[in-house]
């Protein structure tokens, strides 16, 4: 049996690869392929879009178009992708290169133009098709850290025309992996109140045991009605140690297949939807994620297939049944974790849970929330299905629930703050508690014009009302005043903020505007003298440095060059 799973996955892992070109592309490094993060991998609030290219710890690496096309795109910011470049190819797809250091120099300067022509260090550009042409093996850009990006390391993703993005393996690029995925837990799920696993309704944690042979199984279980499972899983490469994605799943109940993921495309538009792939509360409460492989009411993503019952399977009294998962990676390399169930009828009485004080969502209207000071708005179909959630509010903090349950669409906080004085409005912020030390995190925060703040979140929680009435702090790390820089190529400063976060900033010298880089993730600004914007010999440097909510710090300097 086990044989024919498998011939059947090779057929239609050989299928899948037919509809991409599989010499075409080269691969964008000139180093071999080794992942730091695989394409789909489990990320907060969404999948991973591309593939993370480790670049051996070093930033500089010469990065090459994949092949020929022009310049569609190109962004920097401070945030996400960093700097990114996207090039077009003749054959329809669209490839994508992120957390850059620096483009190649006609891509460099073009960028540079348009930065001193905004005066600003993000910008995103469209190029027309014949403005920025590149070859096949073009160096295009250099690797780097910019970004959100927790290390150095190319993210690098290939999109259709549909804006979908899709699996970068599917286009012949060489991983080295004969490691089998790996599984760290497996969980059992009751659909309703009249099933049972082991005796316990809800979510159930099944005993783990590894085989010889590097499969699992599980302990024996006594179930009733109709259930599902999930599983914890993570796969690995040869050359690296780090924790990455799988690539599919699947499950067979006394071999009859149940449930199908395959994570080779899916559309940005629906990657949100993994909080209810996953299991969200324990994803909050214990950081681990678990994989359901059943799928619940709202769940609209296009990676599953071949649902039968949606993944549920029927466990009647007096059976002896197998549940099977098959986990496999890119390479074909596969696990399996087998569940006896025992159909064993029980009943229970169900759990009191007492709802007492507790405000019940209708998932599918619109509601608002009102109390004292404070108006929440609830965006239809933002639940996914009705839930009853905590709702109070304590002098200025909401208590909107615990951060458990998966919202499709953000919820709209509102303040009424005429209570305060007129000088003090400007300085207020709605911010998000975090932690258990309730570390208030800016929510972008705007005012309306009868005195009401309002900012939106994607998650529920804990928010309050914030005042910040400090600037940002700003020094420079690498020179003093009225000092000779005849031989320095770069200005740096550390900037940072308490309270709110920094906003934006402005830097002139002699009146002028230079492009300073914000790094947040090391709080630095760097200024390049090779941007040839500075030719007098004294030169008056003044630096102004704004919070999110207005505040202002400057500083200023002269420094000389020859």
């Amino acid at each position: 049996m086990k044989f024919l799973y498998v011939s059947l996955f090779l057929s239609t892992f050989a299928f899948s690869q037919v509809e991409y070109p599989t010499d075409y592309f080269r691969s964008p490094l000139d180093i071999p392929i080794i992942p730091s993060g695989t394409f789909a991998e489990l990320r907060t609030n969404h999948f991973h879009a591309g593939l993370d290219i480790k670049t051996q710890q070093r930033e500089g690496l010469n990065i090459y178009t994949i092949a020929e096309g022009y310049v569609s795109r190109i962004k920097v910011s401070h945030y996400g992708y960093g700097k990114v470049i996207y090039i077009t190819h003749p054959n329809g797809y669209t490839s994508v290169y992120g957390h850059l250091s620096s483009y190649a120099p006609t891509i460099e300067a073009y960028v540079k133009a348009k930065q001193y022509q905004q005066e600003s260090y993000e910008v995103e550009m469209f190029p027309a098709v014949d403005e920025l042409k590149v070859n096949a093996d073009e160096i295009i850009a250099y690797s780097g850290n910019t970004g959100s990006s927790g290390g150095p390391h190319l993210h690098f993703e290939i999109r259709d025309q549909q804006e979908r993005t899709i699996n970068p393996l599917l286009f012949g690029l060489d991983v080295q992996d004969r490691k089998p995925p790996f599984v760290s837990g497996i969980y059992a799920y009751t659909k309703d109140e009249n099933s049972f696993v082991n005796g316990k309704n809800g979510r159930v944690e099944l005993r783990l045991i590894r085989n010889k042979n590097k499969d699992y199984n599980v302990e024996s279980i006594d179930a009733y009605g109709t259930i599902g499972f999930g599983v914890i899983s993570y796969d690995q490469q040869d050359l690296a140690v780090n924790q990455n994605g799988i690539n599919g799943l699947q499950t067979f109940f006394n071999g009859h297949k149940k449930f199908e993921m395959d994570f080779n495309r899916f559309s940005f538009s629906e990657t949100r939807h993994i909080n209810r792939f996953l299991d969200y509360e324990l994803y909050k409460t214990r950081r681990s994620r678990i994989q359901k492989l059943f799928v619940e009411k709202g769940n609209v993503l296009s990676l599953y297939k071949d649902l039968d019952n949606d993944g549920y399977v029927k466990v009647a009294d007096s059976t002896a049944s197998v549940y099977k998962i098959r986990i496999t990676d890119f390479h074909g390399n596969e696990t399996w974790v087998t569940v006896p169930i025992n159909g064993k009828k029980m009943s229970k009485p169900p759990l009191s849970v007492d709802n007492t004080n507790k405000t019940y969502i209708f998932a599918e209207q619109p509601t608002n929330l009102n109390e004292k000071n404070v108006n929440v708005f609830i965006p239809a179909n933002s639940f996914y299905e009705d839930a009853f959630i905590d709702f109070k509010v304590s002098n200025d903090t909401v208590y909107l629930h615990k951060d458990i349950i998966p919202l499709q669409k953000n919820v709209t906080i509102q303040y009424d703050v005429s209570n305060y004085k007129d000088s003090d409005i400007d300085k207020l912020y709605i911010a998000e508690l975090i932690g258990n030390k309730q570390y208030p995190s800016y929510l972008n925060t705007k005012r309306l014009e009868n005195k009401i703040l309002t900012a939106s979140s994607n998650a529920l929680g804990t928010y309050a009302l914030v005042m910040d009435t400090q600037g940002p702090k700003i020094s420079a790390l690498n020179f003093q005043d009225k000092k000779w820089l005849s031989n320095y190529r770069y200005l740096k400063f550390k900037i940072t903020d308490d309270l709110s976060g920094i906003s934006n900033y402005r830097a002139t010298i002699n009146g002028k505007w230079v492009l300073m880089e914000y790094e947040y993730k090391t709080n630095t600004l760097t200024f390049d003298f090779n941007d040839n914007v500075v030719n007098d010999t004294k030169n008056e440097l003044k630096l102004v440095v704004t919070d999110n909510v207005g505040n202002s710090s400057t500083f200023e300097a002269t420094f000389f060059r020859k």
